[in-house]
């Protein structure tokens, strides 16, 4: 968890950078983000007691509910998962079972721990596979084999011939030549013939059990690895890429899993968080023709692991008392209170999130650190062209998606990305070959371009 406590306000700031209007929603997740740091800092005996406040984002698709729950982990620096509820069946049926969705979150945070500890020991891992490297271009001192080895070709009790100062001296004069080469990148062009182990695949074992099948695909490598010695291969490598093999391997040597496990475990139970999208297309229907093994099954399965439970993974057990919880639906044919009871409970917050209109649409394609204008200006600008966009093309764009989501399905936002995609299609497609390298787009180009598309509902269903 973060230390240094982001406030709420801080908080939706910052999702304001990233994400336009929903302030409402915004508002709820930050509160639920200030209560898990104020949970963390009250007394112990009461921060088992406290719970997460699970919520329920209600709004059309494209307005902003999974980039809200996503910013919000990254500020947070916390394992997220996104998981389609619909794609749950009940237990005992073919299918993933809801229990693997934590399973994930733990797979995912230990990904996360592993390459912060990467990070943290990259510098000394790069001092020792340099070491390693100078080794294989000026071999150490050379040594000694006693009689008895020589007769059993064993490599035990080698002793180093004795060296005089000068000797000494010369070689570590020569190592350093090397090392300034090294540092200079005259030594790159360079084979040296490199020991690397080979990726072990033995054959899978399955196990079928009540943790979950697809997590009990195992290697024969996981059971018996320190049993059966890892094979070796020698490659023949230029010194870059040696080099880059060698700290990769020093680095693994260097990271303490165990240490990485226990904090990934704990990241997950103290400040997980679960976006379950599509929520609403696990609300039980009419039809009692048979076992609806993907909706009301369902929902009685998320109880205990959204109540708290304890869920069994291959790094041990993890608590899902303190994960939080977003799910979030459109529920255009049905309502959050058409969820089961007892689920409805586990959700106290219900944010319902505005559908998008012109000027939301105008702020989008603008505003946010990573506005779609500046992601397309900066692409162009790889191909030398300097592509820009005029106030009143902003708003054409802006009046074109919202007359598409009007008279077709409202998708919210993503219609941008497909209405900016049809309007740059042929300076995109003829970029590396303008000879003209300053384009501005006005609202009289994106009329011609998109004008017939969408005069054409039939057209505009296809194309936009």
């Amino acid at each position: 968890m973060n230390d240094s406590g982001l406030t709420p306000r801080e908080i939706v700031e910052k999702l304001d950078r990233h994400i336009i209007g929903q302030a409402d929603a915004k508002r709820a997740v930050a509160i639920a983000l200030r209560n898990r740091w104020r949970r963390q800092n009250v007394p112990e005996e009461l921060a088992d007691e406290i719970s997460p406040k699970n919520i329920i984002m209600i709004g059309p698709t494209g307005v902003g509910k999974t980039e809200i729950a996503r910013r919000l982990a990254k500020l947070d620096n916390s394992p997220f998962l996104k998981v389609e509820a619909s794609k749950f069946t009940e237990v005992g049926y073919v299918g993933r079972d809801v229990e693997s969705m934590v399973r994930d979150l733990v797979e995912l945070s230990i990904n996360m721990l592993k390459a912060e500890e990467q990070e943290s020991v990259q510098a000394r891992a790069a001092e020792i596979a340099e070491e390693r490297l100078l080794d294989l271009l000026l071999p150490p001192r050379p040594v000694e084999k006693n009689v008895g080895d020589m007769l059993t070709d064993s490599d035990q009790e080698q002793t180093t011939l004795p060296l005089t100062d000068e000797q000494i001296r010369k070689q570590d004069a020569t190592r350093e030549k090397l090392r300034k080469l090294l540092h200079d990148g005259k030594l790159d062009e360079r084979m040296v013939e490199l020991e690397v182990a080979e990726a072990r695949s033995g054959p899978m074992i399955e196990i079928f059990s009540a943790a979950g099948m697809e997590d009990m695909g195992l290697n024969l490598k996981d059971m018996l690895g320190s049993m059966m010695p890892q094979k070796k291969k020698r490659r023949n490598v230029k010194v870059p890429e040696a080099l880059e093999v060698m700290a990769a391997e020093e680095a693994q040597k260097l990271i303490d899993m165990d240490k990485v496990t226990r904090t990934a475990l704990d990241r997950v139970e103290q400040s997980g968080i679960i976006f379950l999208d599509e929520i609403d297309k696990i609300v039980g229907g009419d039809s009692q023709h048979g076992p609806d093994v993907s909706r009301e099954g369902v929902q009685r399965d998320l109880l205990p692991i959204v109540e708290g439970s304890n869920v069994n993974t291959r790094y041990g057990m993890v608590k899902t008392d303190h994960i939080l919880f977003i799910a979030a639906g459109a529920f255009s044919g049905t309502k959050p209170s058409d969820l089961i009871p007892e689920l409805q409970g586990r959700f106290p917050i219900r944010v319902e999130l505005d559908s998008l209109g012109k000027e939301d649409f105008v702020r989008i394609l603008t505003e946010p650190n990573n506005a779609l204008v500046k992601q397309y200006t900066e692409m162009m600008a790889t191909e030398d062209i300097k592509l820009s966009f005029t106030p009143d093309a902003v708003e054409q764009i802006a009046e074109v998606a919202t007359i598409v989501n009007e008279r077709t399905e409202n998708i919210g936002a993503r219609r941008l990305y497909t209405i900016m995609e049809t309007l740059l299609e042929d300076i995109s497609f003829d970029a590396p070959d303008l000879t003209e390298k300053k384009i501005v787009i006005d609202a009289k180009y994106v009329t011609e371009k998109l004008d017939n598309i969408v005069e054409d509902e039939d057209l505009s269903r296809y194309i936009l």
